[in-house]
């Protein structure tokens, strides 16, 4: 769909952009055909695509993969797409919020990510064991956060527990003015795959579910020695048994020194995180 297509299918269905729901529609065929080469999909694959709105890149996904999951949460777009793909037999749409519906087995998840809930879509559809492979379009400065570096402004929650998941292997940017209504944000197009093995402490849903927890809550102290971070973390959830006496005696003995949090790399954070999980 270009830019007066989609413009005519909104206005036949009676349909404006929801600025709540994300909906910022592809109308840029050259970033169509950029998602799907970057996709690298093959014939045998299942595809998620999540918030697929006018089928921009649903039409293409279509002739190549095994399996399509759309997954759209605007009743209106669920029954356009039902109705536009209903030749084909390799398709289900499902109407629905990706953070409440229950995910079908699926191999890469492609999506232009509503960029209110990116975080929680992140969390629910890769945090776990054998997650799926991303092409996805994504705020830039949370993408530019994905990518690990050394700039301590990049360092954050996101950058930590998606890393712990996955690995971040390409990123480009994409033109705000490639959709409609044009955002107000920067874009990047990037591409995520699983790690090889996930370390040990993630497998279980309990301790990885700690981890999250952990992250979220040493995070905001990010640049204060690791020892003051988690002392005022324990302290805000009103655990009193970690005192800094404690907390330095438990670091000390795995060989951990009390730097900035920021300076520990996604590993040590993991095994910090076990270190202090009961």
């Amino acid at each position: 769909m270009n830019y007066k297509d989609v413009l005519l299918t909104l206005k036949r269905l009676n349909l404006k952009p929801k600025k709540h729901l994300g909906q910022n529609f592809l109308t840029d065929k050259n970033i169509v055909r950029k998602v799907i080469t970057t996709s690298e999909i093959s014939r045998e694959e299942i595809i998620l695509e999540i918030g697929p709105g006018l089928g921009a890149l649903t039409e293409f996904l279509v002739e190549k993969v095994k399996k399509i999951y759309a997954v759209e949460i605007d009743p209106k777009l669920s029954r356009y797409l039902s109705e536009v793909f209903s030749i084909y037999n390799n398709i289900e749409v499902i109407n629905g919020d990706i953070l409440e519906v229950s995910l079908p087995k699926h191999d890469k998840v492609i999506s232009n990510l509503p960029y209110t809930i990116t975080g929680p879509i992140l969390e629910k559809v890769f945090f776990k064991e054998n997650p799926p492979s991303g092409i996805l379009t994504i705020e830039k400065s949370i993408g530019n956060r994905i990518f690990l570096s050394e700039d301590y402004k990049d360092f954050s929650r996101i950058s930590v527990t998606l890393n712990a998941f996955m690995k971040p292997i390409s990123k480009s940017n994409i033109p705000r003015n490639s959709f409609y209504p044009i955002p107000k944000i920067d874009l990047l197009l990037i591409k995520i795959i699983p790690h090889e093995s996930l370390n040990p402490f993630l497998v279980d849903i309990n301790s990885r579910n700690y981890f999250l927890k952990f992250i979220a809550g040493i995070m905001p102290y990010k640049g204060k020695n690791i020892a003051n971070a988690l002392f005022f973390y324990y302290k805000a959830i009103k655990n009193n048994y970690y005192t800094k006496d404690i907390i330095l005696q438990i670091l000390s003995r795995s060989g951990y020194e009390n730097k900035r949090v920021s300076t520990f790399n996604n590993d040590e954070i993991i095994e910090i995180s076990r270190l202090f999980y009961l």
